[in-house]
């Protein structure tokens, strides 16, 4: 595929911006009422989103809390911070015989980029991602850094970003806007081309933003990636490389077949959402004119209202109180009481917490949880996950070690001569919720070996336990470097044998004389 135009990368950005749009009355709902402070869909382009209040329309803080919580589990439980959370192992490319020691190089990568991960804001920007995914769609941008942080990792709120997916489903091509002052392009993009209106911009008006969009366009007949950065308002590119990698991550929760955008659990709850938001809209204004009340006021050229202030203590004078004619001043008899709104209250945010899926833990005020109920509570999260787990791991876990893994090569941190396909590197989970299923792996061959050994010596002859010692150190994540290899194995089991046979041996017995020098 040629480089695309300047024309072309326009109109396919504005027809990828179309399709987004369709998108934006489902996002901006679940944004304005679970994730306000992440909205950005009101003011964005006429710079209204700094400082100013998202949550004048928002009642009820229980959609935001269990948002985060929903986050905060996600990346307990696939990305824990400053945790080894996979494993670098050979792929099917690799032959039998060289599977261990292609594993020991691998345990010694794996280890040099959860060190570098350490260094860097991965743990932020993770966090964030997973709000976003929240949604439906995440986006993060990996980029290399310097020196003291090798490695940039940036949460694009997904509003900023429009998406054109490609074969099987696959993300190829992202277009993401975003502004830049004239001053700072320069060091931004130390490649930028200095155009004639760009250097009289710089120059003139250096704190102006620019109003930019990058592309990322994937090419079928190379597998490279074009990157482009367009001036929007003159129409020129500033910007192009060929890259081997794209810098984006793009994630979807869960997708809809014919649809590119994803769908999160927060687009099933937004219509509870909504009605209890409403409810406790109107409980706060029945409850506010329970409290202050409304009154009327006879019109007889005598109380002036305007002068009325409905306060405590207050007295207010009046022509009468009582007559034929009625009082002057009169509460106003209120609407029917609001109890009932009490319990579809509760049961709206119950629903709510269930699809957020808050509600797996007991409170906290309960007695010390063991081991066991925390492992079948990770379990059951995993379960409750169904598809999104391993979306997540194919569309987050997956490419994030990958493009690390080029970054930290294009910098020279590492020598990786394969590449991070499955084929010749795969990924494999070992993040809480990963193992909370590898577990019951375990637990199963447990088992087995239990009734096998019940048998008698049939049944014992049918386990090999050195493969199922391999079995559970594979499941567990136990690296190579505390494991003896094959020889190293046979040495210590002939020691062993030798020592069993010298303790099977009679000892000579001893005199008397001999047990007195002895003792002396």
């Amino acid at each position: 595929m040629p480089k695309l135009s300047t024309k072309e990368l326009l109109n396919r950005e504005a027809k990828a911006q179309a399709k987004k749009d369709e998108w934006r009355s489902i996002y901006e709902r679940c944004y304005e009422y679970a994730l306000p402070q992440r909205n950005l869909y009101s003011g964005y382009y006429e710079g209204k989103v700094a400082g100013k209040s998202k949550t004048a329309r928002v009642f009820d803080s229980t959609a935001i809390h269990a948002t985060q919580r929903f986050a905060n589990r996600l990346q307990a439980g696939l990305f824990p911070p400053y945790k080894t959370w996979c494993r670098l192992e050979p792929g099917t490319s690799i032959p039998q015989e060289s599977q261990v020691q292609a594993q020991e190089v691998l345990d010694k990568f794996n280890s040099r980029m959860f060190d570098t991960l350490r260094q860097t804001n991965f743990d932020l920007a993770m966090g964030e991602f997973l709000l976003d995914l929240a949604v439906g769609t995440g986006v993060m941008m990996i980029t290399p850094g310097d020196e003291v942080t090798p490695i940039r990792f940036t949460a694009v709120p997904q509003y900023l970003v429009a998406i054109e997916e490609g074969s099987y489903g696959k993300i190829d091509n992202v277009y993401r806007k975003l502004r830049v002052k004239a001053e700072a392009i320069q060091r931004e993009f130390p490649d930028v081309q200095i155009t004639v209106e760009l250097q009289e911009t710089i120059d003139r008006r250096p704190e102006e933003d620019l109003e930019l969009f990058d592309a990322v366009i994937f090419d079928q007949e190379t597998g490279r990636y074009h990157y482009h950065v367009v001036w929007t308002a003159k129409k020129q590119e500033l910007v192009y490389r060929e890259m081997r990698s794209s810098p984006f991550i793009v994630a979807r929760y869960m997708k809809v077949a014919g649809e590119v955008y994803g769908r999160g659990p927060l687009v099933t709850a937004i219509s509870d959402i909504m009605t209890l938001n409403k409810t406790v809209e109107l409980v706060l204004k029945n409850a506010s004119l329970a409290i202050s009340g409304v009154y009327t006021a006879a019109d007889d050229g005598v109380l002036n209202p305007q002068n009325i202030k409905i306060q405590p203590g207050a007295v207010i004078a009046v022509a009468r109180n009582g007559g034929p004619q009625g009082a002057s001043l009169a509460p106003l008899p209120k609407s029917g009481d609001f109890n009932t709104s009490q319990i579809v209250m509760q049961d709206l945010r119950m629903n709510i917490k269930k699809i957020m899926m808050d509600d797996t833990l007991p409170p906290d005020n309960m007695s010390a949880r063991s081991a066991t109920e925390i492992a079948e509570r990770t379990r059951e999260l995993a379960t409750n996950l169904g598809s999104a787990f391993g979306r997540l791991i194919t569309e987050t876990m997956v490419p994030i070690v990958a493009r690390t893994l080029y970054v930290l090569d294009q910098q020279g941190l590492i020598d990786l001569p394969l590449k991070v396909n499955g084929v010749e590197i795969k990924v494999t989970p070992v993040s809480p919720l990963a193992q909370a299923q590898k577990l019951q792996e375990i637990n199963d061959l447990v088992q087995y070996m239990q009734i096998a050994n019940s048998m008698g010596p049939q049944g014992q002859a049918t386990i090999a336990v050195p493969r199922v010692l391999e079995f559970i150190a594979e499941r567990l994540g136990i690296t190579q470097d505390v494991l003896n290899n094959q020889e190293e194995q046979q040495m210590m089991m002939q020691q062993m044998m030798q020592m069993q046979q010298q303790m099977s041996e009679p000892q000579p017995a001893n005199d008397g004389g001999a047990m007195v020098e002895a003792m002396q």
